[in-house]
């Protein structure tokens, strides 16, 4: 970890809450002539979320983006809260919490760029990939060593649930 994530309290986290879009994945879109949108996930990664959803975390994902491919991936890791096509994260964001009853003490939101940057001042652990936007970098207490869609997510999961003794 860097040196600044290593003072953030990963202790309380009980939630993570991830875009998709240079987090699960690397940024990269594949656009085929079909005008089928393509992106690639890390193993590694599906293999934290699945894990930490096993042990008894929640996991959210709240994206601009809405694609078929995106939600039967998250679907085949267990991932139940997928909100796809946002406009207003806030707004989801909000919801989600007043739906299951969350306190902004125990969420950890991984993002990457200006979508993300209002929900992110919001929770208690602000983290993102270590190529994020400058911005989000900047208000995050949580920088991951790896890239998105390069294991960014299996680091901050693995990072909170060693802290807390689930891993």
């Amino acid at each position: 970890m860097h040196d600044m994530s290593s003072s953030v309290d990963l202790k309380a986290v009980k939630v993570f809450i991830l875009d998709v879009d240079g987090v699960l994945t690397d940024g990269t879109l594949l656009a085929f002539n079909s005008g089928e949108q393509v992106r690639t996930f890390h193993i590694r990664d599906g293999y934290a979320v699945r894990h930490a959803l096993r042990q008894g975390y929640r996991v959210a994902v709240i994206s601009g983006r809405e694609e078929q491919g995106v939600r039967k991936r998250l679907e085949s890791l267990d991932v139940r809260d997928i909100y796809l096509g946002v406009d207003d994260k806030m707004k989801i964001f909000n919801n989600y919490l007043n739906t299951y009853h969350l306190e902004t003490a125990n969420i950890a939101y991984m993002g990457d760029d200006m979508p993300d940057l209002e929900v992110m001042r919001r929770c208690a652990v602000a983290a993102c990939p270590a190529d994020a936007a400058a911005d989000v970098r900047a208000i995050s207490n949580y920088v991951a060593q790896l890239p998105g869609g390069h294991g960014a997510v299996r680091e901050l999961i693995e990072a909170v649930m060693k802290a807390q003794g689930t891993w």
